[in-house]
Formats: structure tokens, sequence, C-alpha cells
């Protein structure tokens, strides 16, 4: 579903997980920032049936942007940087507006080793571990109802990681879960050329904001990798990391992945 005031807006559902088994439709969804959700979208968003919206963004984030949702809609407050003195991935938006701080920051092939490393922030820091294990938590909380929704500012870095590791652990191929993370380049890209004209029109060579605006597999290869080498693999991740039991990973399953209708 494309909404223009929610973009990269998608249902993880009716990828293969498995055997015949697939992960459901309407039960989970991603996106970027859900702040300007207006209008007819607004309606349309309504009609998902997201009781449950987890956002991933800074306490600073949420307090300057906060989420505009129907009526009814939980949302969960879940600090992914809480531990990061300075992250790019959270702070284009302010490099932006300062063009030589921009180049100091992301010239000479730094943006590519920034955003790598702001990954491995997001599997490994306290808050980020802290946060994405409440994130699971909830999701598999039995009185919890209705779909789910999680988000970050532009839904490519803090969700791109929620949801690939939510689709590797519901058992979805690799090479599925790239494709999803990648799918974010064609649906989110368009909606930031604003963002891009802006800077073009400060004097901002553009061409150093494309790999902080977009994403790269080296930058889930980074995630991935930062999993293996700490907790053997994503499984691993999940239950060394975030404290998830085998019971918990069950219960995400039986949740998220069913047989097609």
């Amino acid at each position: 579903m494309q909404l223009h005031s929610a973009p990269n807006l998608r249902d993880l559902g009716g990828l293969a997980a498995g055997g015949e088994r697939i992960v459901r439709p309407g039960a989970i969804y991603r996106s970027a920032t859900l702040a300007r959700l207006a209008g007819t979208d607004l309606d349309a968003f309504a009609g998902l049936g997201i009781t449950t919206v987890y956002d991933l963004r800074t306490a600073g984030e949420r307090a300057t942007e906060p989420d505009s949702l129907p009526a009814g809609v939980r949302t969960v407050g879940l600090d992914v940087l809480a531990d990061s003195t300075e992250d790019v991935a959270a702070s284009v938006g302010q490099l932006v507006t300062d063009p030589a701080a921009l180049a100091a920051t992301l010239g000479d092939g730094r943006a590519t080793a920034l955003m790598e490393e702001s990954y491995r922030n997001i599997v490994s820091l306290p808050s980020a571990l802290s946060a994405y294990r409440a994130f699971y938590l909830d999701l598999i909380d039995p009185t919890r109802t209705g779909a789910a929704l999680f988000h970050c500012t532009t839904g490519k870095d803090r969700t791109g990681w929620a949801a690939a590791s939510l689709l590797l652990l519901l058992g979805v191929d690799e090479d599925d879960v790239r494709a999803d993370y990648l799918q974010t380049n064609s649906d989110l890209l368009p909606a930031l050329r604003p963002i891009i004209d802006a800077a073009a029109a400060k004097g901002v060579d553009t061409s150093l904001l494309m790999p902080v605006l977009g994403v790269s597999g080296e930058y889930l290869a980074a995630a991935i990798d930062e999993a293996t080498s700490r907790f053997g693999d994503v499984d691993g991740y999940a239950q060394k990391g975030l404290g998830l039991t085998d019971s918990d990973l069950n219960a995400l399953r039986q949740r998220f992945v069913g047989l097609p209708s």
C-alpha cells in the first residue's frame, strides 16, 4: 500500500516462510514516520486494522514529530538508539541543514562506513537490545489483538533491522529478506526528493546524501555479521542477545506464520 503521507508502508505478509507456509498477510506492517498521516491516508490506515504501533525513534524524534494516528491505536515507544552518542541513521535531518558539517561527516567515502557502524549499533547497543526485546515480547503478548506496525523516521535502518530479524526468525529465506529490505530504495527515495532538493539548494553535493538516505545490502550484511559474531547467528541474537526463549520464538512463529488461505 502506498500512502503519500506515510511513505515506505508495506505489509510483510505473503513472504514464503518454509515449506508451504507464509508470513500471515495483514498481521504485521512496516513504515516510515507516521507524523504526517492525514486525510484519506488516515482513513486507509484505519482500514488496515492496526491497533499497535511500535515507534523505534529516539525520545527527541518522537517529541518533535509525534505520530498522527487514528483514535484508539496504542503506541509503544522503543528508543533503539538511546545509548548512542551520535548516530548518522538518526541525524541526517540535521546534517542537511549544514553543508560543511555534511561534507566533514560523510565525505571521502565515510558515509558507507558510518552506516555500517550504525547498523552494528542497532544490533548490539544495550538500548537496542532492550528495545527489540520489548518489541518481540509485546508482539507475542496473548492479550494483544489486531495488526501491528513498526517504524522509525525513514523506515529503513532501525525499521529495516526489525523487519529483517523478524522475517529471518519466521523462517523467511535470506534472499527474500534482503529483497524486502532493498525495496525501501524504490518505496522511500521518491518521497525524500524534497530533502534532496533542499540540500542541493544549500550547495550540498547530494551524492554525499545518497548512502544515508537509501539502503544497501552492505548495511544489512553488517547487521547480520554483528549478530553472528556476537551471538552465533540471528537465532542466537534472539536468544542470547534479546533473552527470548524457545517458547517465545515458537509463539512468534505461531502468530505470524501460517498456510495460504
